[in-house]
């Protein structure tokens, strides 16, 4: 569905097509600053989620990474076949019944293109856009009702802009180090891994083998070797002491962003979050 507006090239900002829990929506304007187009080469995010960032910022490198497979299968997915995983996912039903029936459907017995559509169907019908999955592996986040939100309500230009705008990114599958293993001098690193407090996830989104607190020492190594490269990096964390641990290694600010509490958008607070670097004067 289009608008039939028309646009000016600089107002065709890409726009991420999946809903989030933990997404940087809200902070773009915060985060833009930090990346240097004449100055950084490449943009590296190791933590994908919905890579809100990088849609933003457009680079004209990339890689991204994120250790759910089934989610870079998807940006994969939509790299490869934007039309017609659009046309299939916006043919779809709104409703519980077919919500759940591509749910219950085992994502490694479908073909790739099937498997992409199950998830974009899921994700914008969802409760909240969470990713959830349960101790077998299976997705099992509960259908949204009417605070889904149907792919038909995102412009079909909208997605296929962001479609090729993934065609300028590598896409790595697993473990954040793995993603990192790619950088170099010039590069522009943003990691914005899942919040962990006192080994109690703050968005429980990304199954079995989410970042933890003992992953947090590993975090810090890896900006460590980051810096000696050459390669700049922004950290985003929840304000807990291990974030405070590393802002007093690097350039920091904390800043207050408002929170859904327990994914209810009526029930919200103000949180304080951390921005860690290694740039200065930003």
């Amino acid at each position: 569905m289009t608008t039939g507006v028309k646009h000016s090239p600089a107002d065709q900002t890409t726009k991420p097509f999946l809903r989030w829990a933990g997404s940087k929506r809200k902070l773009l304007a915060r985060l833009k600053p930090y990346w240097r187009p004449g100055k950084h080469q490449r943009y590296i995010e190791p933590f994908a989620g919905s890579a809100c960032l990088f849609f933003e910022l457009q680079p004209p490198s990339a890689i991204l990474g994120d250790n759910n497979r089934d989610l870079i299968q998807l940006y994969r997915a939509v790299k490869r076949s934007p039309k017609v995983i659009f046309r299939r996912v916006a043919r779809l039903k709104q409703e519980s019944e077919t919500y759940y029936r591509w749910r219950a459907l085992d994502p490694t017995q479908l073909d790739a293109q099937t498997r992409a559509v199950r998830f974009l169907f899921l994700n914008r019908n969802c409760f909240n856009g969470i990713y959830r999955t349960n101790t077998s592996g299976s997705f099992n986040v509960p259908f949204g009702g009417k605070k889904g939100k149907p792919l038909g309500s995102l412009e079909r230009a909208d997605f296929l802009r962001a479609a090729k705008q993934l065609r300028q990114a590598e896409l790595v599958s697993g473990d954040f180090s793995q993603t990192l293993e790619h950088a170099r001098k010039g590069d522009f690193v943003y990691l914005d891994p899942p919040f962990v407090v006192s080994s109690r996830r703050m968005f429980k989104q990304y199954g079995e083998k989410a970042f933890d607190t003992d992953d947090v020492e590993r975090l810090a190594i890896e900006l460590r070797r980051l810096d000696r490269i050459g390669a700049q990096f922004l950290v985003s964390y929840a304000d807990c002491k291990e974030a405070r641990k590393l802002a007093d290694e690097w350039n920091s600010n904390k800043l207050f962003v408002r929170r859904n509490v327990a994914g209810f958008s009526d029930d919200r607070r103000l949180a304080s979050e951390w921005l860690i670097t290694n740039i200065d004067n930003c």
